[in-house]
This record gives structure tokens, sequence and C-alpha cells, in this order.
């Protein structure tokens, strides 16, 4: 069985980009999803992943790209929600989740309405990793890039104020300039996702291999790098699972992920406690 996938993956290019997709998305889970695990805003992140169906649908609408829709939609639904948050924090899930819905539901509208277009709406909600192109990888790849060099720059930003907010602010550092920086980073990991994935599924995808990689280690940027290890692993085993068993890409890989954090968690937990 593994040897006809790996005979396959070979042969077939669809395949093969299907796997750099799930390393390439991996690259940019671990960079940011660690710091969504640390800072605990992944219901933040899952308001703006959902609001960018909205963007999309309106891009098809209007006859553009729908990734490039995507992008614009996720990055202001990130300043969206990073202004709900600091502006009206008492309000918050309740203004995240109608950013939530109402998003999906313009998506869902403009898709519906956009003339001779058949494409199948589960395909943005669960994703296909078996239909990615090589522009989709050209964009994932420069994503990736843009990601890393920007975490790179500003880390000690971003871990101060992942951490510890009010002390970040009494030493002088622009708090609400980080934290809409991050959210927007979250933005662009959301559209690295959408074809491995799909929307439904990011969030998963997003935080289960830092938390996981949060299990063993406890400094921010070894925790980076081995959320971004485990998550190639899991793309790479849930691929091979799909392809065996001829299951959705998408939701393999996060069964795959999902069995793999409870069984980490498990055993996280039973080392603390004998």
């Amino acid at each position: 069985m593994h040897e006809s996938f790996w005979a396959a993956l070979i042969a077939f290019p669809f395949l093969q980009r299907a796997l750099l997709a799930g390393w390439l998305a991996s690259i940019g889970c671990g960079a940011i999803g660690s710091f969504v695990v640390v800072k605990r805003i992944g219901f933040l992140a899952g308001g703006i992943a959902h609001a960018v169906l909205g963007g999309m649908g309106i891009a098809l609408y209007l006859g553009f790209d729908p990734m490039a829709g995507a992008l614009l939609a996720a990055v202001f639904s990130a300043l969206l929600v990073g202004w709900v948050t600091l502006a009206w924090r008492e309000y918050e899930d309740t203004l995240i989740s109608a950013i939530w819905a109402v998003g999906m539901a313009v998506g869902v509208l403009f898709i519906a309405l956009t003339p001779g277009y058949d494409k199948d709406l589960m395909s943005y909600l669960f994703g296909n990793v078996l239909l990615v192109g090589k522009q989709d990888l050209l964009l994932m790849a420069g994503l990736d890039v843009l990601l890393v060099a920007i975490v790179a720059l500003w880390y000690r930003q971003f871990v101060a104020v992942a951490f510890d907010e009010r002390f970040a602010a009494q030493r002088g550092l622009r708090v609400k300039l980080v934290y809409l920086s991050l959210l927007v980073l979250v933005a662009m990991t959301v559209v690295l996702l959408i074809q491995v994935v799909g929307l439904i599924l990011v969030i998963a995808l997003l935080t289960l291999p830092s938390a996981m990689a949060a299990h063993y280690i406890r400094r921010l940027g070894g925790m980076i790098l081995l959320a971004m290890l485990i998550g190639m692993a899991l793309a790479s085993i849930g691929l091979l699972v799909s392809f065996q068993q001829d299951w959705p890409g998408g939701a393999t890989i996060i069964i795959v992920t999902g069995i793999a954090y409870l069984l980490s968690t498990l055993w996280h937990a039973w080392r603390q406690h004998r």
C-alpha cells in the first residue's frame, strides 16, 4: 500500500503539488499558529477565517481571482476583528460571531449569484488539496516567505504582546499596532490554508500542531520550529491515508491531526501525573 502511494507520488504531479502544498501550509501554521495558541486567540482567528468566504464570493461575482478576494477579505476582517476587540471588549464574542456569520452568508450569496459559475462550494469550505495548481503553490510560497520574514523581524515584539500586553505597554511597545499586525499575519495564514483544508477546517490546522509542540517545548522559537515539522509530518500522513482509502484529502489531514493531538495530550497528561 505504501509502495503504491510512493509510486503514484513519483508518477503524478498533482500528488507532488498536494504534498508540497501541505508542507508550505505547515510552515505558515507553525510560524503564526504558535502565537495564536500562546495568546489564546483561536476564536478571533475563526472569525477571520470564516469571513473570508465573503471576499471570495464578491471576487468571483466581479470576475476576479477568488484567492485575491480571499487575501483582501482576510486582511480587512483581521483589522475589523482587531478593532472590535480593542474598542468593545465587553461585546467581543457577539460581534465576532456576527462577523463570522455575515461573512459566510455574503460569500454563499455572491457565489450563488455568479452567472455561469458551477464550482462546488464544498471545495472552498472543505478544500481540495489535490486540485492545487502551480500558481497556488507560488502564492503559498510567497506568503510563507513574507510571514517568516515578518515574524523574524518582529519576533521580540510578538512574544512580548503574546505573553504580557501590560508589561509590553509599560516598556513603551506600541501594543495595539503589534496586535493588529499579528492578526493580519493570521489572516495571511488563513489564505495559505484555504486550498489545503478549506475555510471550515482552517483553525484545526492553524492551532493543533502548535498546541502539540507546546507539550514538549516551552521556548516559543523552538515551539515554532517543532510545530512546522509536526505539521509537515501530519500533512504527509494525512495525504497518504487519503490516497489509500480514497478519502477527501483536507478532511483526512484534519482527522489525522486531531488524533495525533489527542494522543499527544494524553501522553503529556500521563507524564505530568505519573
